[in-house]
């Protein structure tokens, strides 16, 4: 037996139980693994709330890492005792221990510690698929990030500077702001006391971005498209003020002809080769001290409500997460 944080019905915070559930022995194919740290994302809101729907009761969590325990038949990439590391999972981290498929899984480089890999799998590989395919940024590229100071943000913003591009966060405070600057971007806009899309078009002399990323959704959507140059992207990957209401299609074209995506992680690593490769360009940024992953909130794995209650609250910034007991 093994705890975990469960939830029967979709709401907020409160719905989260401390619970015993049994862990199966690996199947063909899948690997048993001890939790060491749990990574807390806003996806895992979504998955509370209901906005993405589960199957009930689950197991909130989509990322984590920890030691092997177990391996089922035919396992050739892992071994008890190896250290582990994965994210993307639908749902099922929240908990001392799992078993979970083999091919999600990723070695994890003795550089790396098992909080690091916790506050960065699923945020670092979101901002690899961003800045290295779902727009390729150049060198001289001026960027959008909105919430420049969160997990997400706090990394995109230092993997931009090493690509050489101009960065332009968003945050709802001046030391978010701040703490924005300190991780890599140019400028930092207070969306409480700036006009975001004015002084993106003071700031590139009028001419708007090449690319905006928005993980807020319905408050900043508009605003967003208003932000970029002719035939610019838009890369709507998250919905933390909630989802975007209905798109007029023309407006694309009244505003510049401009591009609209609207992505997941899963898509970009649902093949085994390209989580292998995606991993090892995280990997890589991380322990050339190119990207630093901070760590700015710890829970006990039991209070996950707690950590949602203050996610939500956009309280936190940096990485948070979940340590079992």
């Amino acid at each position: 037996m093994s705890k975990a944080i469960c939830f029967q019905a979709y709401g907020g915070p409160e719905v989260l139980k401390w619970t015993e559930v049994e862990v199966p022995e690996p199947r063909p194919g899948e690997v048993r693994i001890r939790h060491k740290a749990v990574g807390v994302n806003f996806v895992d809101v979504y998955q509370r709330s209901g906005l993405y729907k589960m199957p009930l009761p689950a197991i909130a969590g989509n990322e984590g890492a920890g030691v092997v325990e177990a391996i089922g038949e035919g396992v050739t990439l892992f071994q008890p005792g190896d250290r582990v590391a994965y994210a993307g999972t639908s749902g099922g981290g929240y908990c001392e221990s799992r078993v979970i498929k083999e091919d999600r899984l990723c070695l994890l480089p003795d550089a790396v510690s098992f909080e690091q890999a916790a506050g960065m799998m699923l945020k670092g590989l979101t901002v690899q698929y961003l800045v290295r395919r779902t727009y390729r940024v150049q060198a001289g590229d001026t960027v959008v990030f909105h919430a420049a100071a969160g997990g997400v943000g706090t990394i995109a913003c230092q993997w931009l500077r090493a690509l050489g591009a101009k960065v332009i966060g968003t945050a709802g405070s001046e030391e978010k702001c701040e703490l924005a600057r300190r991780h890599g971007a140019d400028y930092c806009i207070n969306y409480r006391t700036e006009n975001i899309m004015e002084r993106v078009k003071e700031i590139t002399g009028g001419e708007g971005a090449a690319v905006v990323y928005d993980s807020v959704g319905k408050d900043t959507f508009e605003t967003s498209l208003k932000c970029l140059r002719p035939r610019g992207l838009m890369v709507s990957f998250g919905n933390a003020s909630g989802p975007v209401p209905p798109v007029d299609l023309l407006l694309l074209s009244q505003l510049g002809s401009l591009y609209l995506t609207r992505t997941g992680l899963a898509t970009y690593i649902a093949k085994r080769s390209e989580l292998e490769e995606a991993a090892a360009e995280l990997f890589e940024m991380v322990t050339s001290g190119k990207v630093k992953i901070e760590i700015n909130r710890s829970f006990p794995l039991k209070d996950a409500a707690q950590a949602h209650r203050e996610l939500e609250a956009r309280q936190t910034t940096g990485s948070t997460i979940l340590i079992p007991d």
